[in-house]
C-alpha cells in the first residue's frame, strides 16, 4: 500500500514547517534559552501544522543533547519520535473528538502523576481540544495550574474561544495561519520533483485553490491526482474534470461577453456548462474568483508580481485587458451579484434558474436600484466621454461628407415658406445637413468615396459588440432617429469591410438601410475604430440584403416635348415629397394577421420615438 503524501512528506524539524515561521522562530528562541512552558496551545486552522509542532515539540524536549532547537536525530527519543517512527511511550497523543469526557480528563490526570519512564519529560498532547467538555476541563484544571515539573501539556484546536478561559490563560498560544499560496506552490512543487512526476503549470493554482490554504489538504488533492496521472503526467484537462472546476476557457468567455454586454454569448456558455455535467454552484464560485482576481488587477497593477494573484503569463495579460474593460465600478456590482447569488443557491433545486438569474441581473445595471448600479452607470458615462472625440477635431472625409473633389453644388433651392413646419423629430439642423449628402449632390446621387473601403485586420463582430454603446453615443452625436433605429439592431458579422445588421422588423430595416441613416453609421465606426466601412442592414430570416444601392428602374417611355403653351401653364417647381416616415413606423407598429383599426402614424412615431429615447436618456442618466 502506498503511503499518503501528507504522511510522507510531514516535517521532522521546525525548519521543515512551511509557512509557519512567525511561530517556530520564537519556539526555537525559546527552547536555545531554556525558557520551557508547562503548557502550550496551538491554535488555527485544519493542515497547517499544528499536531505535527506538538510532536517536534516533544522530540526536542526529550533529545539526549537537549532541551535544543538542533535535535542530534540519531538518539532512541528522536528515532521513537521521528514522523515514521514507533513513538515513546513517555509521549501520549489523546483525540479529545472522542476522548473528551470528564472519566477521560480524570484518568488523564491520574496518570500524569507519574515520572517519565525514559525521557526527560512526559509530554500529553491533546487533539481537538476544543471538544473537551466543561467538566473535563475542570478536572484538569488543577494539574495544568500547577503541574510536576516532568510535565508538558500541548493543546491543539480550531477554536480557540471553546477551551476553558481558565485554562486558556495558563497557556502559551501560539496562532497557526493558512499557507500562503506562494508558499504552498514551491512545497507541492518539490514533492513533485522529488515523486518524479511531471505537473502541468496550470495544475498547481487547481490545487491550491481546492486545498483552501491547508497544506494536508493540498498534498490530498495533488495525492490523488499523481495517482491517476498517464504516461504524460498531470494534464490540466484530466485535473479540471477530475477536480470538477471550471475550465478557465469557459470563465474567460462569460467575462468577455459581459464586458460586451453579449447576453447570448453569456447564456451560452451557461448552456454548454450544464450540458457538460458541471456545478452551476460552483461554476459561480469560480466566477466570483476571477472577479476578485479581476478587481485586484485593476487596484493594483502589480499585483501578480506581489503575489496577489496567481496566474499563467498568458492568461494574465488576459485577465489585465478584461478587467481593463470592466472597470472598478462594474467588476465591485458584478462581484456582490454572484456573492449574492452564491447564497442564495444553497439547498436550491434548481441551480440553473438562479445562475441564469444572476447573469440576467449582470446584463441589466439600468434596472438595478442602488449605488452600485449608479457607480457603473458612472463609469460607462466617462469611459464614453474619453473615447469620444472632442467637438472641434477635424474628421476625415466619409461617405457621409463629400470630398473636396466632389461634384459642383447644385443651384440654390428656393427657401421654405415661413409656415412651412420643422422636423418632425426636432433635430439640429447640423445633423440633417451631416447626413443629407444626398441632396447636396446631383439628381439625389449620394456622394461616394473614390477609394474602396478598407479592411480593418483583426476586427470582428465581437469587436464592435465591444465598443456598442460608444457607437451608438457616437451615432447620437449624429442624428438621434438613426440612432434610435440602430438600438434595434444586432450585430451579425463583419465581412471584409461591410458590418452586417440584422434587425427584427422588416420596415425598421428598409428604414435603416436609407442612406442618410447608413452614412451616419458610416462615420461613427470611423471616430470609434477608425475603420471605413460599407453597412448592411438584413431581416432577422435574411430574406433582405438592404444596404445596397437599389436597382436601376428601367427607362421610361419617351414623350413628346411640351409646346411652349404648356411650359408656361405649368406651375413652378416644388420640392419632391418627403419619404413616408410615419407610414412605415405605423406598419411596423401593427402585427400582422387581422389589422386592428388604423391609428393616427404621427400618434404611433411619437410613441415610438418616446419609448426609445426616454429608455436611452434613463440608462445615460
Amino acid at each position: 500500500m502506498a503511503l499518503a503524501l501528507y504522511r510522507k512528506y510531514r516535517p521532522a524539524s521546525f525548519a521543515e514547517v512551511v509557512g509557519q515561521e512567525h511561530v517556530t522562530e520564537p519556539l526555537r528562541t525559546a527552547l536555545a534559552a531554556g525558557r520551557i512552558n508547562h503548557a502550550y496551545l496551538f491554535s488555527g486552522p485544519r493542515g497547517c501544522g499544528k499536531t505535527s509542532s506538538a510532536r517536534i515539540l516533544a522530540r526536542w524536549l526529550n533529545c539526549e543533547q537537549g532541551p535544543t532547537p538542533d535535535p542530534c536525530g540519531v538518539c532512541d527519543s528522536c528515532v521513537a519520535l521521528a514522523p515514521e517512527g514507533p513513538g515513546n511511550i513517555d509521549v501520549i497523543e489523546l483525540d479529545a473528538a472522542s476522548h473528551g469526557g470528564v472519566d477521560d480528563a480524570r484518568e488523564l490526570r491520574d496518570r500524569a502523576f507519574y515520572a517519565p519512564a525514559q525521557s526527560r519529560y512526559r509530554v500529553f498532547i491533546v487533539d481537538e481540544a476544543h471538544m473537551v467538555t466543561t467538566q473535563g476541563f475542570n478536572a484538569l484544571l488543577k494539574i495544568v495550574e500547577e503541574p510536576p515539573d516532568h510535565l508538558v501539556f500541548v493543546f491543539a484546536t480550531t477554536e480557540p474561544d471553546k477551551v476553558l478561559p481558565t485554562i486558556r490563560s495558563r497557556t502559551h498560544h501560539y496562532p497557526f495561519r493558512l499557507i500562503p499560496p506562494g508558499t504552498q506552490r514551491a512545497l507541492l512543487e518539490r514533492i513533485c520533483a522529488e515523486e518524479n512526476v511531471t505537473v502541468a503549470p496550470a495544475v498547481y493554482p487547481l490545487v491550491i485553490r481546492a486545498g483552501g490554504g491547508s497544506a494536508r489538504d493540498a498534498l490530498s488533492v495533488l495525492d490523488q491526482l499523481l495517482a491517476g496521472a498517464g504516461a504524460d503526467g498531470v494534464t490540466y484537462e484530466r485535473a479540471v474534470a477530475l477536480l470538477g472546476v471550471t475550465d478557465v476557457a469557459l470563465i474567460d468567455d462569460v467575462v468577455d461577453a459581459l464586458a460586451a454586454a453579449d447576453g447570448g454569448a453569456v447564456f451560452g456558455a451557461v448552456d454548454r456548462l450544464v450540458e457538460a455535467g458541471h456545478d452551476p454552484r460552483r461554476f459561480a464560485a469560480d466566477l466570483l474568483d476571477r472577479l476578485r482576481d479581476l478587481t485586484l488587477l485593476e487596484a493594483v497593477p502589480d499585483a501578480a508580481t506581489r503575489g496577489l494573484v496567481d496566474a499563467p503569463g498568458d492568461q494574465l495579460a488576459r485577465m489585465v485587458e478584461q478587467a481593463g474593460r470592466l472597470g472598478p465600478a462594474t467588476l465591485s456590482r458584478y462581484a456582490e451579484i454572484v456573492h449574492t447569488g452564491l447564497t442564495d443557491m444553497r439547498g436550491t433545486t434548481a441551480p440553473r434558474l438562479l445562475l441564469e438569474l444572476v447573469c440576467a441581473r449582470m446584463l441589466l445595471p439600468a434596472a438595478a436600484e442602488g449605488d452600485a448600479a449608479l457607480l457603473q452607470r458612472l463609469e460607462r458615462m466617462e469611459r464614453r466621454i474619453s473615447i469620444a472625440p472632442p467637438p472641434d477635431a477635424p474628421r476625415e472625409p466619409t461617405a457621409a461628407q463629400p470630398s473636396k473633389q466632389a461634384a459642383p453644388a447644385p443651384p440654390a433651392k428656393p427657401a421654405a415658406p415661413p409656415s412651412e413646419p420643422q422636423t418632425r423629430d426636432s433635430e439640429p439642423k447640423r445633423d440633417v445637413e451631416a447626413v443629407t449628402a444626398r441632396d447636396m449632390a446631383p439628381n439625389g446621387a449620394a456622394e461616394t468615396p473614390t477609394d474602396p473601403p478598407t479592411e480593418a485586420p483583426g476586427m470582428d463582430a465581437v469587436a464592435v459588440r465591444r465598443v456598442w454603446s460608444e457607437l451608438l453615443a457616437a451615432v447620437r452625436e449624429r442624428s438621434r432617429t438613426t440612432e434610435v433605429l440602430l438600438s434595434n439592431a444586432t450585430v451579425q458579422a463583419v465581412e471584409g469591410n461591410t458590418l452586417v445588421l440584422t434587425i427584427p422588423s422588416a420596415p425598421l430595416a428598409r428604414r435603416l438601410s436609407e442612406q442618410r441613416n447608413t452614412d451616419v453609421i458610416v462615420a461613427a465606426l470611423n471616430a470609434v475604430l477608425g475603420v471605413d466601412w460599407r453597412v448592411r442592414c438584413e431581416h432577422n430570416d435574411g430574406s433582405l440584403d438592404l444596404g445596397t444601392s437599389p436597382a436601376p428602374k428601367p427607362p421610361a417611355a419617351p414623350n413628346p416635348p411640351p409646346s411652349r403653351h404648356q411650359l408656361d401653364a405649368q406651375p413652378p417647381p416644388s420640392e419632391p415629397p418627403p419619404v413616408d416616415d410615419d407610414a412605415m413606423l405605423a406598419e411596423a407598429a401593427e402585427p400582422p394577421g387581422e389589422q386592428p383599426p388604423r391609428r393616427d402614424p404621427e400618434e404611433v412615431a411619437m410613441e415610438l420615438l418616446t419609448a426609445q429615447l426616454g429608455a436611452r436618456e434613463l440608462d445615460k442618466g
